[in-house]
């Protein structure tokens, strides 16, 4: 049995389809919290149900007991943690939303993996733990210690938790580096469904940092393979790691750290042009500078993922975009 936290969430709904298409027997958790629409995931809930192998429980990973309860009697072999506090900007308006979540939560998970015999974790981490990193393309053995968001810091801090509880107790645990998520049943802070969502109604749209922004742009399906090929391949020491000249992606524990990104970075207004394009409007575009918490660009070293999994993201923008802007007019209608 696998267990799947945030499985009402983008990213983990669709990691629970592709499991429950292959035949697995699935147990998702999710506290559906308010930060954007719950009708969304409550829709992305009802198709998952339509599965006789997924059970679901409504809860808060901040909940120690509850969460306990949880692999006590599930006792899951693989766990996919994806349930976090996300947005980098609004860690600068809620941070304690970020540490009961992402700190406290990612706690009693470990805890749980700890305990029960889990024989594989593999969780989201972001490439936003890249922070003030210009070295390109970003790589998961460089070093990281330079975030400039709460989010970001949380983030690296599961990735330290994660290395602490493999060194301490043997529990193999891989942490995945997601770059700049998108696609159908996305999230609605995300930019192309802001944009989609205003370029339709004829509103302006926020374009940061004047539009001088790159983002590795990387679509769902994508970053299911690669999270369904990790989990099938527990984490593995690395015997050539030394302590003299550590490196940050390995360890001599069961520990690994992958990018999953498109491993080719596009312009932000390149990006608009694509959206516009599939919509069949312009945008009226409101030119703002950088915001905090933002980087100006990002782009993945897929190399290890390719070496070790056998993948690497193979969807082009245009053809993601398209995807998104055909799911989100049937959806909504317009």
């Amino acid at each position: 049995m696998i267990l799947v936290t945030g499985a009402a969430g983008f990213i983990g709904f669709h990691v629970c389809q592709r499991l429950l298409r292959a035949g697995q027997v699935v147990h998702g958790v999710d506290n559906l919290n308010g930060y954007y629409d719950v009708k969304l995931k409550e829709a992305r809930l009802q198709l998952l149900r339509e599965h006789s192998a997924f059970t679901f429980d409504r809860m808060d990973l901040a909940d120690q007991d509850a969460v306990a309860g949880v692999f006590a009697q599930k006792k899951p072999e693989r766990v996919v943690h994806l349930a976090a506090q996300a947005g980098v900007r609004y860690s600068l308006v809620n941070p304690r939303a970020y540490t009961d979540s992402n700190i406290t939560g990612f706690l009693h998970i470990l805890e749980g993996c700890r305990h029960h015999g889990a024989k594989h974790l593999v969780f989201a981490s972001s490439s936003s733990v890249y922070g003030l990193n210009t070295k390109m393309p970003f790589s998961v053995h460089d070093n990281v210690d330079h975030p400039v968001s709460l989010y970001a810091a949380t983030k690296k801090a599961n990735e330290l938790m994660a290395h602490s509880y493999s060194h301490l107790y043997g529990l193999p645990v891989t942490g995945l580096r997601f770059f700049t998520v998108y696609g159908p049943w996305g999230r609605p802070d995300m930019a192309l469904f802001l944009f989609t969502k205003a370029i339709l109604a004829g509103q302006p749209i926020d374009v940061y940092n004047e539009g001088r922004m790159q983002r590795d742009f990387t679509y769902i399906d994508d970053i299911v393979e690669g999270i369904v090929r990790v989990l099938e391949h527990p984490a593995a020491p690395n015997p050539d790691w030394r302590g003299e000249a550590p490196d940050s992606g390995t360890s001599l524990a069961h520990y690994r750290l992958y990018n999953i990104g498109n491993h080719a970075p596009v312009a932000l207004l390149r990006f608009i042009e694509i959206i516009e394009e599939y919509v069949g409007k312009k945008a009226i575009k409101r030119m703002l500078p950088l915001q905090g918490g933002d980087v100006p660009a990002s782009f993945a070293d897929v190399s290890d993922l390719v070496r070790d999994v056998g993948f690497a993201p193979v969807t082009p923008i245009e053809v993601g975009v398209h995807r998104f802007v055909d799911w989100y007019r049937s959806y909504y209608g317009s």
